[in-house]
């Protein structure tokens, strides 16, 4: 037979047989197919791993496996975290796990936990470029007498012009704040806190028209304590808002407010509400400022602007507004009244600082009393020793019956009385003792 076999259109490939020749020549017969088994057709013994890959490879599996649990437990307590989270704000809101303990008082925070919008920097040093004192102009307020309601439209319509944006600068602090022009030739009221801790500032002017004018402002006067500081601009015929006397207010009279809120892209809004509380002793920062009460909203950037009344007259420079870091508090604005900024303006336009104030020297009923012959008069509760009473003579259980040649039968008639003097002046005042009348004289002295 052929040991050789070609097929056709194959490559040749060799084949062996072996096959039986004789009977006493048998042979086993091998048949052997020289060729390889395709890929799928081969049984592929594993490759043994090297000794040291073979000792760690089960060592990694079992710390992948390690790895995905610790994710797993991570991811489970972060969610519980995050849920028990979400339950405490909704129940408590943020305050301190102490201050739940309590739940009848978890909403009612302590009263050191209020504080006041538009405070200044930590270095409340003023160093703008100073203005000389002594200027011939000086604040009046103007009664509103027969004057006509206005709408709110043109009450806007009216002050708007005279009310200013007022920027501070110190480096990288920026202020921003309200202004009220109260001269045609460029005087401008603001808060003090506004423009502490600057040293310079810059007012804008907008007109009618929505334009800009900006002008650099100088420092004339401030005081932190009443929180009001007078700045001068070189302009002429600037639209002065008229001052009212906020005296005359009565609560429950609408009030309106216009400022800068959050900043001067919202510059000149226009809210408004109502006079909530007349002479509101408040403190702030450990001073004791009497101050006007309303519900017109105020918001950062309205410091310093005016609290208008409903004829459109200024009776009030809007200085801070109640919060708190537990609740949210609105309608609890206030700014200092007219008739106490009057004195205090033109102390600052004069002498660039306030001048030391008079003092009674004594502490006097609120509530009147009617004398023997029916006259109203005010119990005179406490005199303090070496002061203004106590010099001019009077006596614990005396009545006030009039004060600088005025009739008098409130307190507050005799602390407007008292605004309008000096200390130095020699004032008159009549009580009421042991069944007579005395006139005595009070040698106004500074308060200490």
């Amino acid at each position: 037979m052929c040991d050789n076999l070609i097929h056709r259109g194959r490559p040749p490939e060799e084949v062996v047989l072996t096959y039986r020749q004789r009977e006493n020549l048998v042979r086993p017969v091998v048949l052997r197919y020289e060729r390889e088994l395709p890929p799928c057709m081969r049984e592929e013994e594993p490759q043994a791993l090297p000794p040291r890959q073979a000792a760690i490879a089960p060592q990694e599996k079992k710390k992948r496996w390690g790895v995905r649990l610790f994710v797993g437990v991570s991811l489970l307590v972060s969610l519980v975290c995050l849920g028990t989270g979400i339950w405490y704000v909704g129940q408590y809101g943020w305050a301190l796990p102490q201050a739940s303990q309590a739940p009848d008082n978890r909403n009612i925070p302590p009263e050191e936990d209020y504080f006041y919008f538009d405070q200044g920097p930590e270095n409340k040093e003023i160093s703008i470029r100073r203005y000389p004192t002594g200027g011939a102009y000086r604040l009046s307020l103007v009664s509103a007498g027969e004057l006509p309601v206005l709408s709110p439209s043109e009450i806007y319509d009216q002050v708007t012009a005279s009310t200013v944006t007022v920027l501070g600068h110190q480096g990288n602090y920026r202020s921003v704040g309200t202004g009220i022009i109260f001269s045609e030739d460029g005087y401008v009221l603001t808060n003090c806190h506004v423009i502490e801790g600057c040293s310079a500032c810059t007012v804008l002017i907008t007109d009618r028209y929505g334009v800009d004018t900006r002008y650099d402002a100088r420092l004339v006067g401030c005081d932190e304590d009443v929180d009001l500081a007078v700045l001068k601009v070189s302009g002429k015929d600037l639209p002065a808002a008229q001052f009212g006397v906020s005296d005359d207010l009565m609560v429950g009279d609408p009030a309106y407010a216009i400022g800068n809120p959050l900043g001067v892209e919202l510059r000149n809004t226009l809210t408004s509400g109502i006079i909530s509380a007349i002479n509101r002793d408040v403190d702030v920062d450990g001073v004791t400022m009497t101050l006007i009460q309303t519900t017109a909203a105020l918001n950062s950037g309205n410091s310093g602007g005016p609290l208008i009344n409903q004829y459109g007259q200024v009776v009030g420079v809007n200085t801070i507004k109640m919060m708190s870091e537990y609740d949210t508090i609105e309608g609890l604005g206030f700014a200092v009244p007219s008739s106490l900024a009057l004195r205090w303006v033109n102390e600052l336009i004069a002498f660039g600082q306030l001048q030391p104030q008079p003092v009674l020297g004594v502490s006097i009923s609120r509530i009147p009393d009617t004398l023997p012959d029916g006259t109203s008069a005010l119990r005179v509760e406490k005199v303090f020793e070496g002061l203004t009473g106590d010099r001019a003579g009077l006596r614990e259980g005396d009545y006030v019956v009039a004060f600088n040649n005025q009739r008098v039968t409130s307190t507050e008639q005799i602390l407007a009385i008292r605004r309008d003097l000096s200390v130095g002046d020699q004032v008159p005042i009549r009580v009421y003792r042991n069944g007579e009348y005395l006139d005595l004289m009070m040698d106004m002295m500074a308060e200490q």
